[in-house]
């Protein structure tokens, strides 16, 4: 291989100016996608210790290398039908920012992860003005990619206003 086909393949790599990474995966036979540099890490799917008193969706907690970590099931969250984890089921871990500092580990339940997309901004288009709460405001846009819509979520916005936003002020200092 010479430099200028190495030189090629590290640009193909590599998002363009103006365009974000995005890991996408399966949610009830629909793709989302959260912006990679959110992604912590993606965990095969494994039991979680249940915690009382939290919101449904709130499957529990994971212990993740000493740190304690909510589980969210996404399906339970969107008013999804449920469904029982397979083979291709995983838990993606993020990083949530609440705008004032703080950033927030979580881990969300999903059917399986797709893959990795470059999305440039002009590519990705308002939410319909259809429904009103937070999952409404948790989806930052929609783009299309080979013919398949993706959801694009606002991981910030999802997991401080709409999942967190559930549980009280003292219950979230996990």
């Amino acid at each position: 291989m010479n430099s200028s086909s190495a030189q090629k393949i590290d640009n193909d790599l590599q998002p363009e100016h103006g365009v974000d990474q995005y890991l996408t995966f399966c949610l009830a036979g629909e793709e989302y996608g959260v912006n990679i540099l959110k992604v912590q890490e993606i965990k095969g799917w494994s039991e979680v210790t249940p915690m009382p008193n939290t919101p449904e969706a709130v499957l529990g907690v994971i212990n993740l290398r000493g740190t304690v970590v909510p589980i969210v099931e996404l399906r339970r969250h969107f008013g999804l039908p449920s469904a029982e984890p397979g083979p291709t089921t995983v838990i993606i871990v993020v990083k949530a920012s609440d705008g004032k500092g703080n950033v927030r580990t979580m881990g969300m339940v999903v059917d399986a992860v797709s893959e990795v997309h470059n999305i440039a901004a002009s590519e990705i288009q308002p939410p319909p003005p259809i429904g009103e709460g937070s999952e409404k405001r948790s989806v930052a846009g929609l783009a299309t990619m080979e013919e398949r819509m993706i959801i694009l979520l606002d991981i910030d916005d999802l997991m401080n206003n709409g999942v967190l936003g559930l549980l009280k002020e003292e219950d979230t200092d996990v």
